[in-house]
């Protein structure tokens, strides 16, 4: 029998710092002001409204995706905020209310809150990206995506609450989107339905599985298989290297949860054998962990990731995208309830512990889109009323439910599967179940769990984590019990009785796997960073109005006489004062912390640990090289990095390439341009990524009307390879002033075409301009 986690509603996060989030992020939950998030809903249904749409994204084509999310964290925080429980409710009900009246008012079954297409009605959006038509500012920004976290709110609201009402409102509103993306779906032919799932969809497949698994109707099951993208879930299981190279992490860990969710739904259900789709999220799964992971349980950067093995050739200051682990961890939770394999366990413990709770800033609440894994840089917080981001968006469900994944059940067992302070309390038809954990991890190396209630003897599966540095023991009332099994303590234990488990912490080293001297440090399951201060904490911005800190200060570079016996033994060389931990026998006094409550400082996760050589007796240090950072930085091909309001994409007749990398290239006579960030009194150099599979294709550049390149390319040292453009001086003296969300910066403007009979080479990946 499977694995269940236990329901929220059941569970109270004891722990400070949990406490601490959690009430923080209700506090900004009842701070939003529903009018305004119904605002453009009701714009769309035709009902007049005095209310006026947040800013940010949800002032674009995305707008509404915050609403689905907002229900989401509702729910959850109904569940397990009992104190502010009526009040939650209450807004609860004034939100599926809202909704109800907009879903009457169309008539469809659709119900939309994102700002209208410049062309077509209420569902252009969904028009255009049937016909190719994906400019994120005038045709269309994901509207399969918002569409999902719209329904996947509904189902949380239908699973997580106890009012009846509500819940019969929400199943309402469900179904009647289900019944709209049934009939859309029904017409695709194979041409449309490849077109519709080569731009981000989000977990449509996952959210109609679960309305499949709620109501029993199968239609509902047939139109979550029209977006299960089969040739993904071959590439996974083919293991071919540098499968996931140029993938969007966060629009692709959602497709794997619904093959996943094909699985839970449709195994025993008469509909064949469905153990190919758990074999897809379960090698998707190593795949991204062993080959794209961070110590942190993050990954990706700029959101999408690289080749397998090449993280720390990819730190940067727009790393680990915190949508990606909220993602993850919903991955790792069903693949545990599936397979019963505790490793999801520890990725989850990791992830949780060292990603999301490190994502909230603990005084405003506020939290993270990226999280650097380059040294130097700092976290960069969403702002309450003009961000909403899409990590904004699962920033709100992430610490409305910090009790997930505590504890898990099976007929007859309780998993204690994370250690952090908590309550599970129910009251069932046998009597009351009534257990306290308490805990403070890695600085406490013992945990408590006193039985107060409990009808009969509880047999308890007690995780050994990961991070276990020594042998661990496990005591009831102060005598030895119980026995290990595998990665489990098994303990019989009834009412009154408590049980203390310790497990020993050191620090221990992690490294990456295309570096020889790059290793971060933990400490029991914690990641540590080291402080590196506060100096020129300016941000800036990338994409749509995503907030990055601009610059790195301080160097990674620690130099010790013997890295060799730093790797052997790290806990030697750090010396545990409170929650500070000072790092011994370096060239420089560092001062590392738990990374997940640092939030002011610049901080470095990862140090590059050198040696000293010695010169004529002389201990000296190697010459540092330069670190090469990019001016301004454009994704081709991906709308939200080159449409944005400072690059300002134009295009004529080019294609947008998601599927194989992330490209744009002009068909014949075509071409697309946008705006970059120059130094005028400095050399510029353009940096482009190429492809030697598009030999003998012509490509040729303008900068402010004058070409700067113009050639067909040749290229024979390789598939992938970067060409570099200076600049002339002549384009530079004719760089343009503009104001970009009330900065003031030097551009020009950069065209790329083809030939008017020729469509042009693919610029991929990145387009980097260098200044020095």
């Amino acid at each position: 029998m499977n694995f269940r986690p236990v329901p929220l509603r059941e569970i109270r996060v004891t722990d400070a710092y949990g406490k601490n989030a959690a009430e923080k992020e209700t506090e900004y939950l009842l701070s939003l002001d529903p009018g305004r998030l119904l605002a453009g809903f009701r714009e769309n249904a035709g009902i007049r409204t005095p209310y006026v749409r947040y800013g940010g994204w949800e002032n674009t084509l995305i707008g509404g995706h915050t609403l689905g999310h907002y229900l989401s964290a509702l729910a959850f925080a109904c569940a397990g905020m009992e104190n502010r429980r009526e009040e939650l409710e209450s807004r609860l009900r004034e939100i599926v209310e809202g909704l109800a009246e907009c879903a009457e008012a169309m008539g469809t079954g659709l119900i939309w809150g994102a700002t209208p297409a410049r062309e077509g009605g209420v569902e252009a959006q969904f028009d255009n990206v049937e016909r190719g038509k994906t400019d994120i500012r005038r045709e269309a920004w994901v509207p399969w995506y918002t569409l999902h976290k719209l329904l996947n709110g509904l189902n949380d609201v239908c699973a997580q609450t106890a009012s009846g009402e509500i819940d019969a409102l929400a199943l309402s509103l469900a179904r009647g989107l289900g019944d709209w993306v049934c009939a859309r779906t029904s017409c695709w032919d194979s041409r449309t339905a490849r077109r519709v799932l080569s731009v981000e969809y989000g977990g449509m497949n996952d959210c109609l599985y679960d309305l499949y698994a709620r109501t029993g109707e199968s239609r509902y099951a047939e139109a979550a298989h029209r977006f299960d993208e089969e040739s993904l879930f071959d590439g996974v299981l083919s293991r071919k290297p540098d499968f996931l190279d140029g993938k969007h992490a966060n629009a692709t860990i959602p497709k794997i949860m619904g093959a996943l969710k094909r699985y839970l739904v449709l195994r025993g259900r008469g509909e064949g054998d469905v153990s190919r789709y758990l074999a897809v999220a379960e090698t998707f799964f190593e795949t991204v962990c062993t080959k794209h992971t961070y110590v942190t349980g993050g990954n990706s950067e700029w959101e999408h990731f690289g080749k397998d093995g090449v993280l720390d050739g990819e730190r940067t200051n727009c790393n680990c995208e915190t949508c990606n682990v909220y993602n993850m961890l919903k991955l790792a939770r069903a693949l545990f309830c599936a397979t019963g394999d505790k490793k999801y366990l520890d990725y989850y413990d990791n992830a949780f512990t060292n990603a999301i709770l490190a994502s909230q800033n603990p005084e405003t609440g506020m939290t993270t889109y990226f999280q650097p894994m380059a040294g130097g840089f700092f976290k960069v917080f969403s702002s309450p009323f003009d961000s909403f981001w899409c990590c904004t968006g699962s920033g709100m469900e992430s610490f409305s439910k910090l009790g997930d994944g505590i504890f898990y059940e099976r007929e007859g067992e309780i998993a204690v599967a994370r250690y952090f302070s908590s309550r599970l309390e129910r009251q069932g038809a046998d009597g009351r179940l009534a257990l306290a954990l308490t805990c403070n991890f890695p600085m406490e190396q013992t945990a408590e769990l006193l039985i107060e209630d409990a009808p009969a003897p509880v047999k308890l599966l007690l995780r050994v984590p990961d991070w276990c540095a020594g042998t661990p023991t496990v005591r009831r009332n102060g005598g030895p019990c119980g026995q290990r099994e595998g990665d489990f303590f098994i303990v019989e234990a009834e009412k009154g009785d408590k049980v203390v488990l310790t497990f020993p912490v050191a620090v221990t080293l992690a490294g990456l796997p295309d570096s020889h001297d790059a290793f971060a440090f933990r400490y029991g399951g914690a990641v540590l960073s080291a402080d590196l201060g506060c100096e020129d904490m300016e941000q800036g911005e990338t994409g749509v109005n995503v907030a990055i800190p601009k610059r790195s200060r301080g160097s990674e570079r620690v130099y010790f006489d013997d890295v060799e016996d730093v790797l052997a033994d790290p806990s030697a060389y750090f010396v545990r004062e409170g929650e500070r931990f000072l790092l011994r026998g370096a060239d420089r006094p560092l001062t590392f912390g738990l990374h997940y409550r640092r939030y002011r400082e610049r901080y470095a996760i990862y140090l590059r640990l050198w040696e000293y050589r010695w010169e004529n007796g002389v201990r000296v240090k190697r010459a540092e090289e330069e670190v090469r950072v990019p001016f301004d930085v454009v994704q081709p091909g991906y709308g939200q990095y080159e449409a944005d309001d400072l690059h300002e994409m134009e295009e004529q007749n080019s294609v947008s390439v998601t599927s194989d990398g992330v490209c744009r290239y002009a068909r014949a006579g075509g071409s697309f341009s946008y705006d970059l960030m120059v130094q005028p009194n400095a050399v510029n150099t353009l940096s482009l990524s190429l492809r030697a599979s598009d030999n003998g294709k012509p490509l040729r550049i303008f900068a402010e009307g004058e070409q700067i390149f113009g050639e067909r390319l040749l290229y024979t040292m390789g598939e992938r390879y970067r060409k570099e453009i200076v600049i002339p001086a002549s384009v530079l003296g004719r760089a343009r002033r503009k104001t970009v969300n009330g900065r003031e910066v030097m551009v020009v403007r950069v065209r790329f075409e083809g030939e008017r009979r020729r469509a042009s080479a693919r610029v991929c990946d990145f387009i980097y301009l260098y200044t020095n």
